[in-house]
């Protein structure tokens, strides 16, 4: 048996799920690559016996923002030492360790989300907004954020130095048909509108205009088609809303 076979070695742990995700996005394709880029999108950590008891949170209410520590559990396993950063055009290698991307060593995630509503009813249920989590996602730990702790004044972000560039989003007749007709037209028009803003196609595809293009939010699937307008300035338009 090597070290890092040991049961007790400082190399190997077991990590359980406290919770997992009930999530707007039932698909990775769209969600937005940081959290906080669509606000609007909506989510339930439903935690996990035995930590499903209320005094776990006990305090959590007075914290506005949390930070989630999860798996990537719909992404391969295997991982490089190299990535193609979407930012960098999908074509500029960085090591995997200067990056965010979902294929890691251990497939970890960190994301800052807003707190929005805690419900000990029956377990424990927090609502979250602007998050990035595809629905059932484990979640192994969160924490609260502390502002003046953790946004320091002098930090610098490298090669995403500034927000990803938003494309103006535009419903066709049939799409606008659709949402007439849903319950959370509002919420999900906000959703749709942030979500297709960051322009979700693959880097590779970027540059192919009219090309039609789909993705699921909540209950739907969404077709989409990049456009540019007269100054080259690229659009989104949503053709169709289909029930699943």
């Amino acid at each position: 048996m090597t070290h890092a076979d040991a049961p007790n070695s400082a190399h190997t742990f077991s990590i359980d799920a406290i919770g997992r995700i009930e999530s707007d996005y039932p698909d990775k394709f769209g969600i937005p690559r940081q959290p906080g880029l669509a606000r609007a999108a909506r989510a339930t950590l439903v935690m996990l016996p035995p930590y499903d008891d209320p005094l776990t949170v006990r305090g959590l209410e007075a914290f506005s923002h949390l930070w989630v520590t999860f798996v990537f559990h719909r992404s391969p396993t295997r991982w490089t030492p190299l990535i193609r950063p979407p930012r960098l055009g999908g074509n500029a290698r960085i090591g995997v360790f200067a990056s965010r991307s979902t294929h890691r060593p251990n497939r970890l995630g960190l994301s800052l989300v807003e707190l929005v509503a805690i419900d000990t009813r029956q377990g424990v249920r927090l609502a979250l907004r602007g998050h990035d989590l595809v629905d059932g996602t484990p979640v192994v730990d969160i924490k609260p954020h502390l502002p003046w702790a953790e946004t320091p004044s002098e930090a610098r972000a490298g090669y995403a130095d500034v927000p990803p560039a938003m494309c103006p989003v535009q419903f066709s007749q049939a799409a606008e048909a659709v949402l007439t007709e849903r319950n959370d037209r509002d919420t999900l028009r906000e959703l749709i509108v942030q979500v297709l803003a960051q322009d979700p196609r693959p880097a590779y595809r970027k540059g192919a205009e009219n090309r039609r293009h789909g993705l699921r939010l909540r209950d739907l699937d969404i077709h989409f088609q990049a456009r540019q307008d007269e100054d080259g300035t690229v659009f989104m338009v949503v053709t169709d809303l289909i029930m699943t």
